[in-house]
């Protein structure tokens, strides 16, 4: 059961919110582009993007409409085609899809009749409404589609049509470059949060040995010493699986980046441009992060670790969301120097 502390109508409230600023990154990045880049595939590995579009739609129609307000399906002919267990990627741009300017009044349909029921909704009594939890596993799959989207933005070619302000100037961290985690008991997970998915739940006690941890992310610049050193030739950093993927891929660095006489340069959103130095590494898997630890004398996280390091307040023996402690990071929009502390999110703009 949901803690009866939780008021309903901020919870109602912060639905809302949820849903509706998740329909405008959907808007700005199906917006930002026009009816052929919308209906292309632009990586076997992606679906179009009007598939996404209309899937958040079904997805919202077949949970909030129908399964919550036990209305009639608006479309029901559509359901098998933006299923995502029915179509894998590879088959979505062959299939029937609805046309962008069809699919943006569908999913407007949707919305307006979803927020409908929201603002009637009694939040107690199922599952699914208990909480709300309907209306922010919706809000939920909305945001994860938001940033597949923005995958498939990264690898589509053509000219740049999504930009973003640098961000504020912080203060440069000036702190240790690692911190010791002590060891012992905390709780991983949670009870408490009503929209957590099942696998966040339960809150569970967890006992973690005492481990060193850096307090920033590895930056491009660290990471082009590893390039450098020949971290890419060396089979001793890498995991036999590793190893095979690095030959298989025939990888000499993070993924967009290429280079250009002695610097190293990246293609982000349309742009190339030079890989500033200050940044998190980004486009590296799983062998390279960890090659790159074992490379640095160091090794990665476990999930468990990781959790308790960003989470765990020993003060208190409490558990936090954020590392921050702030109910909602502040914006800001590119991303920051590496040694910033970790206080940003990012938000990008449509041309």
């Amino acid at each position: 059961m949901t803690d009866p502390a939780l008021d309903a109508e901020a919870l109602r409230e912060r639905a809302v919110a949820s849903l509706i600023t998740a329909r405008e990154r959907t808007t700005l990045l199906t917006d930002c582009v026009d009816g052929p880049d919308l209906t292309a595939q632009h990586s076997p590995l992606m679906s179009p993007l009007v598939w996404d579009l209309a899937h958040i739609g079904n997805q919202e129609e077949q949970w909030l409409l129908r399964a919550v307000a036990g209305q009639e399906a608006i479309r029901p002919e559509i359901d098998t085609l933006y299923d995502a267990f029915e179509h894998p990627r590879a088959e979505r741009p062959s299939l029937p899809l609805l046309p962008p300017q069809e699919a943006r009044r569908y999913a407007a349909d949707v919305r307006g009749r979803a927020l409908d029921v929201l603002e009637a909704a009694a939040f107690h009594g199922t599952r699914l409404t208990e909480a709300g939890f309907a209306f922010g596993m919706i809000a939920q799959h909305e945001q994860q589609h938001d940033e597949t989207m923005l995958i498939t933005h990264q690898l589509r070619t053509g000219p740049r049509v999504l930009t973003a302000p640098d961000p504020e100037p912080v203060p440069l961290f000036t702190g240790p470059a690692e911190v010791l985690v002590p060891g012992g008991p905390f709780t991983m997970g949670t009870s408490d949060e009503p929209w957590a998915l099942d696998n966040e739940r339960p809150a569970h006690r967890r006992v973690v040995a005492p481990f060193h941890i850096d307090t920033t992310p590895v930056t491009n610049g660290a990471y082009q010493e590893f390039i450098e050193d020949g971290g890419y030739d060396d089979p001793r950093w890498w995991t036999s699986e590793g190893w095979a993927h690095v030959r298989r891929g025939s990888l000499t660095a993070p993924l967009f980046w290429r280079r250009d006489g002695r610097q190293w340069l990246r293609h982000r959103f349309g742009v190339t441009e030079v890989v500033p130095p200050h940044e998190p590494v980004l486009h590296v898997c799983w062998y390279e992060a960890d090659a790159y630890a074992r490379w640095a004398g160091r090794r990665l996280p476990t999930e468990t670790e990781w959790e308790k390091a960003a989470r765990h307040d020993p003060a208190g023996d409490r558990t936090m969301r954020y590392p921050w402690e702030t109910p909602t990071p502040p914006r800001t929009r590119q991303p920051g120097p590496a040694p910033s502390a970790p206080r940003a999110r990012g938000q990008l703009s449509g041309r």
